[in-house]
């Protein structure tokens, strides 16, 4: 299965020399075993599962020199060996053989993440779905909301200076958003304002329509200004980008992992999912890298996640970027599992979208 795999991250000064094909064989499949274990593997289980027809002496030399080259460490309690974040970064970028997944999991993804359905609900769908196919940590980060085109709005006058706008998307989403007024309406002038915005920006993306309408007060007649002030004010609220936000799901799943033992450890990372703004920053940086990205460990650039690895896509709809997905987990993951369900899962969102 082609795919991208960033390597952006990875500093070119601290990458081993060439292996030669029985150092990479052993590296790939301590890897493996420990992903599947989490127990450090020794080289009388190496020369059992390898498939090297090599003594153990000579399994245990290469193993010293992946150890010297910064691919593997040695646990103080035991002869075995694990992986460092340096290796995992190895194995995923020239080791991983990863395949496309079976249609049966992709007909799934569609299957339950059907068009139509609002873009809230859409984004708990995609989260909870790589939650649950992972057993991992499913985040989704949400499209900002001039990225969609706008339908209609409707005003009400909750009182003398504040205004219920009700705000209906191209995505099925509706948005309720209380305005504070400079000055008072009257319920004529609202709908007059409403049936303006309606009648010339429905379907327009969000954020063309306050540039256009101060372009239109600049040339306006005299009788036109008023109207366009006043929708001026209110579209300056009510069309106002959100605040940036992303969907969790899946992470009390990390409470039962062994890797996540240290119970500071775990606090410090669900405080790190609650404040969101740190992991929302580095899922933005990968919004416009095509194809799958792994980060691992230190390479998140996040104390918390020290130990943990995020692997993204991006998702869009109409040659358009609207957001990223991804899987947060310990770093011992199933990579070749992981992967292509993150793949396939930022397709199938935007396939969703695109039907919306």
């Amino acid at each position: 299965m082609s795919r991208r795999r960033d390597t952006s991250h990875t500093d070119p000064r601290r990458e081993p020399d060439v292996l030669d094909p029985r150092a990479r064989q052993l590296l790939r499949t301590l890897i493996g075993r420990y992903i599947q274990s989490g127990e450090p593997v020794g080289s009388q289980t190496l020369a059992r599962h390898s498939g090297l027809d090599v003594s153990a002496a000579t399994i245990r030399n290469i193993l010293s020199d992946l150890e010297e080259a910064g691919l593997l460490s040695a646990p103080h309690t035991s002869a075995g060996r694990v992986p460092t974040a340096q290796g995992y970064r190895l194995f995923v970028d020239s080791l991983l053989q990863v395949r496309p997944l079976p249609d049966s999991e992709l007909a799934r993804l569609r299957g339950e993440l059907p068009a139509g359905t609002g873009t809230q609900a859409l984004l708990g769908s995609a989260s909870e779905l790589l939650s649950a196919m992972t057993r991992f940590v499913g985040v989704v980060s949400v499209p900002r909301r001039e990225q969609f085109a706008f339908r209609r709005v409707d005003f009400v006058q909750v009182d003398n200076h504040r205004v219920l706008a009700i705000l209906v998307f191209a995505d099925n989403e509706v948005q309720n958003r209380i305005i504070q007024t400079r000055g008072t309406y009257a319920p004529g002038e609202l709908e007059q304002v409403a049936n303006y915005l309606n009648y010339h920006f429905a379907g327009r993306p969000v954020s063309e329509i306050r540039a256009t309408l101060l372009r239109e007060l600049r040339s306006a007649r005299s009788e036109m200004e008023a109207l366009l002030a006043r929708s001026i004010e209110l579209a300056e609220h009510v069309l106002a980008p959100d605040g940036d936000d992303m969907v969790l799901a899946g992470q009390t799943r990390l409470m039962g992992l062994q890797d996540l033992s240290d119970v500071d450890r775990l606090r410090e990372l669900f405080e790190a999912f609650a404040r969101k703004r740190e992991i929302l920053q580095l899922l933005e940086r990968t919004v416009h890298a095509p194809g799958v990205r792994i980060f691992i460990g230190e390479e998140t650039g996040l104390a918390p996640l020290e130990g943990m690895s995020l692997v993204t896509a991006p998702y869009g709809a109409g040659g358009q970027v609207l957001g990223v997905l991804g899987v947060i987990g310990p770093s011992r993951m199933a990579y070749d599992r992981v992967i292509p369900v993150v793949e396939a899962a930022a397709g199938a969102l935007g396939q969703a979208f695109g039907r919306e």
